[in-house]
């Protein structure tokens, strides 16, 4: 993996941080990339306020800024405006730091499972505004902080987690919300760091191609090696894919999958040197790996060479129907 500067040569994901006001949040999250081992970057703070404050902190910090007012345009002119400027930045992921936007079905659908939200309750009660007053009023012994992915339901999205903080007798809306705040400068950072780091772990990784093999008809996992492995089902099943976490020191977490022979191991390795690579002890056999922790895996392509895999090692009385069903 390219070193990104982080020290550890860990690749960093790309985030941009969505604002509309101080941009405290923000910050929490900024700063929290600077620790060491943190998974992720911020390359862009923008807003929808070009006086917005937190603004401000991101240029002191040397991070790019970019602003557009949402005044005199339509929503989805405005969004596309913000869209382009995201995506001109590299972000892979969005954090929203306190964006007082409602955003469009459509602008959530384009970052689909990559933007992140935290809102100041226990979702799924009280969504939307005004929830410390509306707990108060409604004897809750506990508010809170949730962080969620966004979707086009409002504070709708899967939670990532939540930290409750007890209200006190005495609380008013802004006492508790100043508290509330503390929980979540601690959560957002955490939660968000695991979330978008996830992609480059072994246990995440080894998880969705574990549901991919075992996807095959008769699939079997079973440990080759000291590593986990896929096998046709059966006494006299074969291997069909292996999964390597850093194998004999190599950098990469990857699957090793069977192709045509070692011409085709070379050609791809040497054609697709970031995808592809021909592992030790398993590369003269015709097996090929694919390099998992690196930014925008293709999981339809991964899919598609375990089912291939699994066919050159599969029995015939199961291949025979799955070739006669590709005729239709």
């Amino acid at each position: 993996m390219p070193d990104t500067g982080s020290g550890d040569g860990q690749h960093k994901v790309k985030v941009a941080c969505l604002l509309s006001g101080n941009g405290t949040t923000m910050s929490a999250l900024l700063f929290h990339s600077r620790l060491p081992g943190c998974p992720y970057e911020i390359v862009l703070v923008a807003s929808n306020r070009p006086d917005a404050p937190g603004l401000k902190i991101a240029e002191a910090e040397g991070i790019a800024t970019f602003a557009h007012d949402h005044k005199g345009l339509d929503r989805r002119e405005h969004e596309q405006i913000m869209d382009a400027a995201l995506r001109e930045s590299g972000a892979e992921y969005l954090a929203l730091c306190g964006y007082m936007r409602i955003l469009t079905e459509d602008f959530v659908n384009g970052w689909e499972g990559r933007m992140v939200n935290t809102h100041p309750s226990l979702l799924p009660k009280y969504k939307g505004l005004d929830t410390h007053q509306r707990a108060i009023d409604a004897g809750d012994k506990f508010g809170g902080c949730s962080i969620h992915i966004v979707t086009p339901e409002l504070d709708g999205g899967p939670l990532l987690g939540q930290v409750p903080v007890a209200i006190l007798p005495d609380d008013t809306a802004d006492s508790l919300a100043a508290r509330v705040i503390l929980a979540e400068y601690q959560l957002y950072p955490r939660l968000f760091a695991e979330y978008v780091g996830r992609q480059y772990r072994a246990d995440w990784l080894l998880g969705k191609v574990n549901k991919l093999a075992l996807a095959q008809p008769e699939a079997e996992e079973r440990e080759s090696h000291g590593s986990p492995g896929w096998h046709t089902g059966g006494k006299s099943g074969k291997f069909f894919a292996h999964f390597l976490d850093q194998h004999h020191g190599s950098e990469h977490i990857a699957v090793l999958v069977k192709t045509s022979g070692p011409d085709e191991v070379i050609g791809l390795s040497e054609t697709a040197p970031e995808t592809y690579f021909k592992p030790a002890y398993y590369g003269a056999s015709g097996w090929v790996g694919i390099i998992l922790n690196r930014p925008g895996v293709d999981w339809d392509m991964v899919e598609e060479w375990l089912s291939r895999s699994w066919r050159m090692v599969a029995p015939k009385r199961l291949t025979t129907l799955l070739d006669a069903a590709d005729q239709f």
